[in-house]
């Protein structure tokens, strides 16, 4: 009997689960909230991994919490920028039917840098610069009204493109210039393989006006220039293989170069040399410029650095050297600062990938995070 009444219970039981996993789960709910409000130790991880060339991602970091906000995806070697208003971000890419390969689309895609949300695009003609970031890859007017993007087929040009109406303009030929460095409402600069710049004066509806070539500024056999220019209050300023910072000032009718100076001593002279991919950062404050240096000959412009050296910008005067081993990273291949009184220095290794937070002021060691992708290349701050 108790044998019965044991199973009649347990039977009891299992109907009563069974009618209670019947009942409907309420549905979940889903949302989007804004971001936390901005602060100027945020920054923009640009990871355009070679482990996985066709799923680049740009990340946002809070140096200050060490927390990951969010993500944006980036497609096929990236160009990614922010609108000056610092709302939205712009990320040139490509996508290919098959992942990699198949049809190619070349695309701009529009961020919401409240929300993270994409808002809208651009379709491309399919000849986006496909390079690892810079800068120059793709870049806002200073009043919003144009947006251009580099172009090589191998053919340099770049094309103007209107952000507000989601539509391509035109195509504007550069004959062996490359990328778009804007300046003003309607001024882009290109780099040429001659050792100037060229630079393009658009109308209101994005037709060029006029051109004109720079006077020679470095030479293209003997000290080749990097083209990641750092940027400055009034222009963006060059490094070169060698170690030559060439300032250029683009707040008047037409850019201003300056006379070069050097990063090293005429004993340090093709011993010490810049080199990776966002090379040197300048804190515009304070007036200092932190690039990534290492020891090495010919050949060795992509070699990360293994020491930041700091230089006073007012008297061209090196103020301190610091060695990167003992922040437990690889080779420094991107250098970024922030721009408030308290500024942090972001320096990012790929071997291993990190970034590492320091103190701008004095070189010490905030913090090193391991997630922030396989290859980060570049750093925006907002």
């Amino acid at each position: 009997m108790r044998s019965f009444q044991a199973w009649a219970a347990l039977l009891a039981m299992m109907a009563s689960g069974w009618a209670a996993a019947s009942d409907p789960l309420p549905p979940d709910q889903f949302g989007m909230e804004p971001l936390p409000a901005r602060t100027p130790h945020w920054i923009y991880v640009v990871d355009s991994a070679f482990m996985n060339e066709t799923d680049s991602r740009v990340r946002l970091y809070d140096a200050d919490t060490h927390g990951h906000l969010g993500q944006i995806d980036a497609g096929f070697f990236p160009g990614v920028t922010l609108s000056p208003d610092r709302n939205t971000m712009a990320v040139g890419t490509t996508y290919f039917a098959r992942g990699g390969h198949g049809e190619r689309t070349d695309v701009v895609e529009f961020t919401d840098m409240t929300t993270l949300a994409l808002t809208g695009e651009i379709v491309l003609p399919a000849k986006r610069a496909q390079a690892t970031p810079t800068y120059f890859n793709l870049g806002y007017s200073s009043d919003s009204h144009f947006l251009y993007a580099a172009y090589i087929t191998p053919a340099a040009s770049f094309g103007v493109l209107d952000p507000a109406s989601r539509k391509v303009l035109g195509e504007i030929e550069t004959a062996g210039c490359v990328l778009v460095i804007p300046w003003g409402p309607n001024h882009v600069s290109s780099i040429c393989d001659s050792g100037r710049l060229l630079t393009v004066m658009v109308d209101a509806q994005g037709n060029e006006v006029s051109r004109a070539l720079s006077n020679l500024f470095f030479d293209v056999d003997t000290d080749p220039l990097f083209v990641q220019g750092i940027p400055t209050d009034r222009g963006y300023t060059f490094l070169s293989f060698l170690g030559k910072v060439h300032e250029v000032d683009f707040s008047g009718p037409e850019p201003v170069i300056h006379a070069p100076w050097s990063l090293v001593s005429t004993a340090e002279t093709g011993q010490w040399r810049p080199g990776g991919q966002q090379l040197g950062a300048i804190q515009r404050r304070m007036g200092r410029l932190y690039v990534a240096m290492h020891r090495g000959g010919e050949g060795t412009h992509k070699k990360g650095g293994t020491e930041i050296w700091v230089f006073d910008l007012g008297t061209h005067r090196r103020i301190a050297r610091w060695p990167v081993p003992p922040l437990k990273l690889g080779a420094v291949t991107a250098v970024q600062v922030s721009q408030d009184e308290a500024p942090l220095l972001f320096l990012a290794s790929d071997t291993p990938a990190a970034v590492a937070t320091l103190d701008a002021l004095t070189g010490r060691l905030r913090h090193v995070d391991t997630n922030l992708g396989q290859t980060p290349w570049l750093i925006l701050n907002p």
